[in-house]
């Protein structure tokens, strides 16, 4: 069967100027990333990464440690919802990181709910149909362009990944929120597909981030 690994970027710079950056942690998590990739030793057809800085500097930090000398496809349907579209900046106190990162996934939430709910259109994302539909458009994309049993690497984000995810198991807004919320920086969720379609066959993955790379496991 053809595979698909969702890769959730590394931390990002929450309550930094430019969020769209890796951390210092966020590179860290990359490599991590990487050597989980080199262990399982992944044979790897193709790559793809959304255009965010985030997303690519994850791949550029990941597939060194992995072993995978592969060019990088860029596709903008792997971008993450545009959430300053849907919260703008500048609520709270930017010091203080935990209440502002706390602030900030309740309004986001709120403002995710309103969105599922409509046809709103926010940001670069657009409608959440055409930002859903464009994410599995995608997975078939990538799938399609893949040799018989191929595997794909794709650097994404969580919004993605659990927009692909609460689909394949019918999940309801709610269902998408929950596993929103939930995934860990650089974790891995991989899809297969056969003669049924595409199937969730693992998600959020992130036990290299247990025991001596404990410190490591983040969230935002």
């Amino acid at each position: 069967m053809a595979a698909i690994y969702l890769l959730r970027h590394g931390q990002a710079s929450f309550g930094a100027a430019d969020y769209d950056v890796l951390s210092e942690v966020g590179e860290l998590q990359a490599k991590a990333l990487g050597d989980e990739l080199r262990r399982r030793e992944v044979r790897v057809h193709a790559v793809w990464s959304g255009t965010l800085r985030r997303q690519l500097a994850t791949a550029a930090a990941c597939l060194p440690a992995a072993g995978i000398d592969l060019e990088v496809g860029q596709d903008p349907r792997w971008n993450e919802y545009d959430h300053l579209g849907l919260v703008p900046e500048g609520q709270g106190d930017p010091a203080d990181l935990a209440g502002s990162a706390r602030r900030f996934q309740a309004q986001l939430d709120e403002a995710l709910s309103r969105w599922l709910a409509g046809d709103e259109r926010v940001g670069t994302s657009g409608t959440w149909a055409e930002f859903s539909g464009g994410a599995f458009a995608a997975v078939n994309d990538a799938l399609a362009a893949l040799p018989r049993g191929g595997t794909a690497l794709v650097f994404t984000s969580a919004g993605l990944i659990s927009a692909i995810c609460a689909r394949l198991l019918h999940l309801p807004p709610e269902g998408f929120l929950a596993m929103n919320r939930t995934m860990a920086n650089a974790s891995i969720t991989k899809l297969v597909s056969g003669r049924s379609g595409v199937s969730l066959l693992s998600y959020n993955e992130h036990a290299h981030f247990e025991g001596a790379g404990r410190e490591l496991l983040t969230y935002r």
